[in-house]
């Protein structure tokens, strides 16, 4: 039955009409027969990681439309998980499952696909481990804690015929694909420049001061496929970002993975072949932050074109006049675009067309969520289903992703390099080491 279930999620876009007709025809009335499309169409799910980002999968998994069953919320904080069952209790009818190892669920066959909102350092070695359990996933931007991680995922989806899907939700806006289209049949001309900016006013974070493990935490199972060191402090509720490189990958990949995908998309660009920046520390120089949090970063591509990154997470001055968005420049015009629509301008700068998004996709809020995260999620329900092509298939997150590793790269050995603009890997032996990174021994990746 389990292997019946599967096939028809994979086929149902093909047979539902010849179904339909043969069933009304053997006298099963259409109420009843709806109820069976509804049970073999059902996708069976599971969340990893119930913080910050809980609040966007609300609704398109509450959706009746969607036809998505949530039978499992999955964390390694105990109050993570009996919070968000209270949560999701205001928008489903049942009860899923608590619980603290992910191992289990994906032993489960009845799971088909995973939505993975774990930290950084979880978002590859968490999604290969599904993908090869036989489960689709949705897996929270940046894919990947390294480049080498994202070139795993695309061995993964080639490999093992799974739905893999990045959290890059702009690529599931309706005014951002309609104006990438017109950029694309030439509306500015050449697109030759795209300056992807991102502002935020992040305060002071604490010292990290080793601390006993808080309870309900399972802090070896949160370290994972990291180093093993001991607990600090606020580490684990969303600091760990900037706690060095064991588990975030800075606002860069947490930030500028969004406007930097939108530049790729909007340029029709693959991988740079020259990589620069200048970035540095610049407020609340005795705090708890070991990272850069101010970045100019520029990637130039093979036909002269060139993205540049203004990222700003301690500064909120909102230099193009909003405080995230993508800026994207041609020979003949100009587009600005960012979560609440666009502007399309002439080359003399005269607004020659302007939509404004009536969605309500959150900017720099932390969490976020909103209409535009929805489309993209229920694109992925419906990728799953073979019913929709996917907005944004695991090998293009992974290239956009890729170029903040590179910017972190930069940032990290203080060097500008070459890169190969054919695959991505750098012309630099000593920037090339930070390619992957070192895994706890039995979290090797096994592909």
């Amino acid at each position: 039955m389990e292997n019946s279930r599967r096939e028809f999620i994979k086929k149902a876009a093909l047979s539902t009409a010849g179904l339909t007709f043969g069933g009304l025809a053997n006298g099963m009335s259409a109420k009843s027969y709806a109820k069976i499309i509804g049970a073999n169409d059902r996708i069976n799910l599971a969340i990893l990681g119930l913080g910050r980002r809980l609040g966007a999968y609300y609704e398109p998994i509450g959706l009746k439309s969607s036809n998505v069953e949530l039978i499992y919320l999955c964390d390694v904080m105990k109050k993570q998980r009996e919070s968000a069952a209270q949560k999701f209790s205001k928008h489903i009818t049942y009860a899923p499952k608590l619980e603290n190892d992910f191992r289990k669920i994906y032993a489960d066959k009845q799971v088909d696909a995973i939505i993975n909102a774990t930290p950084d350092h979880w978002h590859a070695p968490g999604t290969w481990m599904a993908v090869q359990a036989g489960k689709h996933v949705y897996v929270e931007k940046p894919c990947s804690h390294n480049p080498r991680e994202g070139e795993i995922l695309a061995e993964c989806q080639k490999k093992y015929g799974k739905v893999i899907q990045m959290g890059n939700q702009q690529r599931s806006s309706l005014e951002s694909i309609d104006i990438i289209n017109q950029i694309h049949n030439g509306a500015i001309g050449t697109a030759y420049k795209a300056v992807a900016f991102y502002a935020a006013s992040r305060g002071e974070v604490p010292v990290p001061k080793k601390a006993p493990v808080p309870d309900g935490l399972d802090w070896e199972l949160f370290q994972g496929p990291a180093p093993r060191r001991e607990y600090t402090h606020d580490t684990w509720d969303y600091n760990w970002h900037w706690y060095g490189w064991d588990y975030g990958t800075a606002e860069s990949g947490n930030n500028a993975t969004h406007e930097l995908d939108v530049a790729r998309w909007a340029l029709q660009v693959e991988f740079p072949e020259f990589v620069m920046v200048e970035a540095a520390k610049r407020s609340f120089l005795d705090d708890g932050w070991t990272m850069y949090d101010t970045m100019d970063a520029m990637f130039r591509f093979p036909g002269n074109k060139v993205i540049k990154w203004d990222g700003k997470s301690r500064n909120g001055h909102k230099t193009y006049g909003s405080d995230r968005g993508t800026v994207i420049y041609g020979s003949n015009g100009s587009v600005y675009v960012d979560r609440d629509g666009y502007k399309l301008f002439n080359r003399d700068g005269k607004v020659i067309k302007d939509s404004k998004s009536t969605g309500s996709e959150a900017g720099t809020a932390l969490g976020g969520g909103g209409d535009m995260t929805t489309r993209h999620v229920v694109n992925f329900f419906d990728a799953v289903r073979g019913k929709a092509k996917q907005a944004s298939p695991i090998d293009e997150g992974a290239k956009s992703t890729l170029l903040c590793h590179l910017a972190n790269i930069a940032y990290r050995t203080n060097k500008s390099f070459e890169v190969d603009p054919q695959n991505g890997h750098i012309r630099d032996r000593d920037a090339m080491k930070l390619w992957g990174r070192e895994y706890e021994k039995g979290w090797e990746p096994k592909i």
